[in-house]
């Protein structure tokens, strides 16, 4: 999911409190233009993945299934290196002088993979169409820094271009913001600013089903539930070029076994080892593992439409009783073998600007007296009825989701007395599917693999008033303003403490509840060579090849 201005890139570093065991088993082999050997770029390399939620267009796409696939299909302005830094892929350039009006120039004699040219259209379209409330994307609460996009996303509105984006010519666009923010660039090359082909509109349902894009592979095949086909995409001139001859990912229920598959050499990555594993998964791949922090937190969100749960003083302080029932450290060494680290706010260490010192994050502390004490606060507002249940949804085809989801839930048996059940939902795509109608009838796993680089893709994707991700839908008007705030800031050491400030109201209204920092535990084949895993903890596949 995902990203010259490169002043707020980040440098992924091991250090930051999140020690591990290692950071990789023989941190696999240099990718080739850095001094390796090169590998067999012929070989079609197998990974996991899950079935995408929705069709594969690039504003509608916001969760990891789909995200591994759209990065590879597309391209955007700009990209991002494995440590996190901003390169130019389309961009020319992107000019500013006061980091509200930016002038955007692309590479001329650019395509999309069926010979149609990219141009400044390509995207400004595709942002429009992103944007407007008739197209119902899901990730349209990216362009609402963009002038106009309050009238093209009103409720019923029939507005689908917003007055801040003009095409100049064939290479070169304008972007006029709301107000200043410094950041903007950054997110440029999230899937949300992918351009689309005129092709994409006269159908946009068909087309999610056969994308057309513009990055290093492109989709010939999608068995639905079963496995997506990419081949290499010979007209990409980017930074990004395939090593190897394709990328086929297979569906999988379940990362054991998915697990068996990487063991035995039928899979060649894997981005998720399995809890039931964790023991034993260095030792059965040799050299052939990774075990790093990276960009992403696990979360478990009570929305705020639930009975008992509504914004408010009862629903504050019954997501404070949950939040310090949960004995986070005891989950981790049961389940997780040590490998994840306790949240301590709602970002990730490795995000520039973090802070472990957030006012009023205690309440992220195991206490089962003090958890006790806020229930019962709460019930002197509203009583819960001791026979109601409460469940927590997870999705059995993610790795560990059943064991740790399972674990909250029996703490909250004995830490709040009540009548806490652990709820499975076939796969993620499900789990999504209700999550997005808004028809759960209790809390449910989440958590976050970053968009692009920045705090604020933490923050403002996730609790902004309206935003696609805002899975509880959180509203709280100090919150949004104190993020305006931090966007304006003119250097990112302000912005991060404006945006850390915002994090202290979240802490009293907890719109999610923080559990751990996540890393990266995966392994890869005898077949293959040159495997790397970026900032955001996802496999870098282009770079992969056969041995």
């Amino acid at each position: 999911m995902r990203f010259s201005h490169a002043s707020k890139a980040v440098a992924l570093t091991a250090a930051l409190a999140l020690t591990l065991s290692a950071c990789g088993g023989g941190s696999a082999e240099t990718p080739e233009g850095e001094g390796s050997e090169a590998g067999d770029t012929s070989y079609v390399v197998t990974a996991n993945t899950t079935e995408p939620q929705n069709g594969l267009l690039p504003a509608n796409t916001n969760e990891v299934g789909g995200g591994r696939v759209m990065d590879l299909l597309f391209t955007g302005l700009v990209s991002y290196t494995a440590d996190g830094k901003t390169q130019n892929e389309l961009a020319e350039s992107i000019e500013t002088t006061d980091s509200q009006n930016y002038t955007i120039k692309i590479k001329s004699g650019q395509t999309f993979s069926d010979g149609s040219p990219v141009t400044a259209a390509s995207f400004v379209d595709a942002w429009n169409f992103g944007a407007a409330a008739k197209n119902a994307q899901l990730n349209s609460y990216f362009f609402e820094s963009i002038k106009g996009f309050d009238k093209v996303s009103a409720e019923k509105s029939t507005e689908d271009k917003m007055e801040g984006l003009k095409v100049v010519d064939d290479t070169t666009f304008t972007v006029e913001l709301n107000q200043p923010e410094s950041d903007f660039p950054l997110r440029l090359g999230y899937t949300a600013f992918m351009p689309l082909p005129e092709a994409a509109f006269a159908d946009p349902k068909a087309f999610g089903e056969t994308p057309i894009g513009n990055g290093p592979y492109k989709l010939t095949e999608w068995n639905h539930d079963t496995n997506l086909k990419l081949d290499v995409n010979e007209s990409y001139d980017g930074p990004r070029k395939a090593q190897n001859g394709g990328i086929d990912f297979k569906v999988y229920q379940s990362t054991d076994s998915a697990y068996q598959d990487l063991v035995s050499n039928n899979l060649d990555v894997l981005d998720q080892i399995p809890p039931s594993q964790l023991a034993s998964f260095q030792s059965d791949l040799g050299d052939r593992w990774v075990n790093s922090p990276y960009a992403g937190n696990a979360t478990i969100t009570i929305p705020g439409y639930l009975d008992h749960f509504k914004q408010g003083e009862e629903g504050n302080l019954r997501r404070a009783a949950i939040s310090q029932a949960i004995d986070r450290q005891l989950i981790i060494d049961k389940v997780y073998q040590g490998g994840k680290v306790i949240a301590k706010e709602f970002t990730a260490p490795v995000i520039e600007g973090y802070s472990d010192s957030i006012p009023g994050s205690e309440v992220l502390a195991f206490n089962a007296e003090a958890a006790k004490k806020a229930w019962a606060d709460a019930d002197a507002i509203s009583a819960w009825d001791s026979s109601a249940e409460l469940s927590i949804g997870y999705n059995v085809d993610g790795a560990g989701n059943k064991e740790y989801v399972e674990a909250v839930v029996n703490q909250l048996k004995n830490n709040l007395g009540i009548n806490a059940v652990a709820k499975p939902f076939s796969s993620f795509k499900e789990l999504r599917e209700q999550v997005v109608n808004r028809s759960m009838t209790g809390g449910f796993r989440t958590g976050w693999q970053a968009d692009y680089p920045s705090l604020y893709n933490f923050l403002g994707a996730l609790y902004g008033t309206g935003a696609g991700s805002n899975d509880g839908d959180y509203s709280n008007a100090d919150f949004d303003a104190k993020l305006k705030e931090g966007l304006a800031a003119t250097d990112p050491a302000s912005g991060a403490t404006l945006f850390n400030e915002a994090q202290e109201i979240l802490m009293k209204d907890l719109p999610a509840i923080p559990l751990w920092y996540q890393a990266v535990q995966g392994g890869w084949s005898d077949n293959v060579s040159n495997v790397e895993f970026g900032w955001n903890g996802v496999p870098l596949y282009n770079e992969i090849s056969g041995k």
